[in-house]
């Protein structure tokens, strides 16, 4: 995944209103900064002050953003604001832009005021929608309050999720798509096209062989971890051979990823891999999953889901495609998050892993897991469209309890479950969404602003 966003700072001051306080606010900011974590670029040494207070100073400050790479732009107002050079400054550098000046104090005991941030913020917000440059804004708020540090925490995980969408990624889809998934048909063009998403594909014949390949040659190697497996988890009816099969399954794939530059992967998942490998390689999709945004079934919609999901965590938790599957049999507002080849971390520490056969397809093959996923906090997403008509739905719940049931699980809890169902089928979208553990909806939402042709949809109430 590429890394987080590099803010550039860039302090808007004004000739008029006090310097001296303008400085102080900067200051107190980077500060901040530097406190929260948050990479950044600044004007130090490249503009008096390091503050932008005229319209001349426009491409002095593009220029020197250009070259340190900053991917996502700050304009704190930190007197007034000159909105003839926020204006230009956003529009030149096209980057993703976030606009927030600090509450004002009352006036000075003589009548006078140090700063009208708040009048410079209503100046420069009309300029940047005159240029049509959409921006995130922070609530007028002092340096102190909460909603700043949290509203910079939104826009950098909104950013990073629309650079997806915006300089693009690349896709690996090993096989083909699966016949009977007409939900999973996608139009790569309008993918390219409008997104910048490039979907490259993997032959399967050529993917097995490669695999085979490897298990043979790593055969030592293998047989310990698959003895460590066998300790380590509850393994029926898959024989040694098969299992090195599936290790070598997840080792090429983690080998394509790095090479060809793979920001997420869609897999066939069935049956081709499956019947050369001896298993189904359910257990090497998790794994995969760790490292990268997986979606099982061909199902390329859901593997941009995962990356954009996974960027909001901003690349520090995994996300499994699962899909809503039922309704839970008491609770009117929950539902069963279900499917196969979740991440061995998101397990519920109580659980153990099985890797059995297949409950719903008839097969002699062996290498489902089975397994209850942990408690938390749920962040789902899941992109899609059809007809040039694109849109990211995203909501929130929590785990709750819930009755056992196979391969991979969490019962979700919700806010307004029928919302949710009809918001579902009435939108362009299937049954498999991305999942992960915290809370993003926001800045998943946020992250829309920044994309043009794609449309948020909250889940949530």
């Amino acid at each position: 995944m590429p890394p987080s966003p590099l803010l550039g700072l860039c302090p808007i001051g004004k000739f008029v209103f006090s310097n001296e306080d303008a400085i102080r606010v900067k200051c107190t900011l980077q500060e901040k900064l530097h406190l929260w974590q948050v990479p950044y670029i600044d004007l130090e040494g490249v503009l008096e002050d390091g503050l932008v207070r005229d319209q001349t100073h426009v491409d002095t400050a593009v220029a020197h953003f250009r070259k340190a790479g900053a991917t996502a732009l700050f304009m704190p107002h930190c007197n007034f604001g000159t909105e003839g050079a926020v204006g230009m400054i956003a529009k030149k550098l096209g980057v993703p832009v976030l606009l927030w000046g600090p509450r004002d104090e009352a006036p000075l005991d003589d009548g006078t005021r140090l700063r009208d941030t708040l009048c410079g913020l209503f100046a420069s917000s009309k300029v940047l929608s005159k240029l049509s440059v959409p921006f995130t804004y922070i609530e007028n708020c002092r340096l102190d309050d909460p909603k700043l540090r949290q509203g910079i925490d939104t826009y950098v995980r909104a950013a990073h999720i629309a650079g997806a969408l915006r300089s693009g990624m690349r896709i690996g889809l090993i096989g083909q798509r699966i016949d009977f998934f007409w939900s999973t048909i996608v139009n790569e063009s309008e993918l390219l096209q409008k997104f910048a998403v490039e979907v490259l594909p993997f032959d399967m014949v050529e993917f097995i062989a490669a695999s085979r390949q490897r298990a043979k040659a790593r055969q030592e190697h293998y047989a310990k971890e698959v003895a460590e497996l066998r300790r380590a988890y509850r393994i029926e009816g898959l024989e040694n051979a098969a299992l090195m099969n599936v290790l070598a399954v997840r080792d090429q794939i983690l080998d394509l990823a790095a090479d060809h530059g793979l920001e997420a992967i869609a897999f066939q998942t069935f049956m081709s891999v499956v019947d050369a490998m001896g298993a189904y390689c359910i257990h090497a999709e998790g794994e995969v999953a760790e490292h990268y945004a997986f979606a099982l079934e061909s199902d390329i919609h859901g593997a941009i889901s995962g990356a954009l999901l996974r960027r909001a965590a901003l690349g520090r938790d995994p996300v499994w495609l699962a899909e809503f599957t039922s309704r839970h049999p008491t609770d009117d507002n929950a539902a069963l998050l279900w499917h196969a080849g979740a991440p061995l971390s998101m397990r519920h520490p109580d659980a153990e892993v099985r890797i059995g056969h297949h409950w719903i397809l008839p097969s002699p093959l062996s290498g489902m897991t089975h397994f209850r996923l942990k408690d938390g906090p749920i962040t789902v997403a899941r992109f899609d469209g059809d007809t040039g008509d694109y849109r990211l739905a995203v909501g929130e719940g929590h785990s709750t309890d819930g009755p056992a049931t196979q391969n991979n699980y969490v019962w979700m809890q919700v806010d307004d479950w029928p919302h949710w169902e009809r918001t579902i089928i009435e939108g362009p979208f299937p049954h498999h969404l991305a999942m992960t553990y915290g809370a993003y909806s926001d800045a998943l939402i946020e992250a829309c602003r920044f994309v043009p042709g794609l449309a948020p949809v909250r889940l949530n109430r």
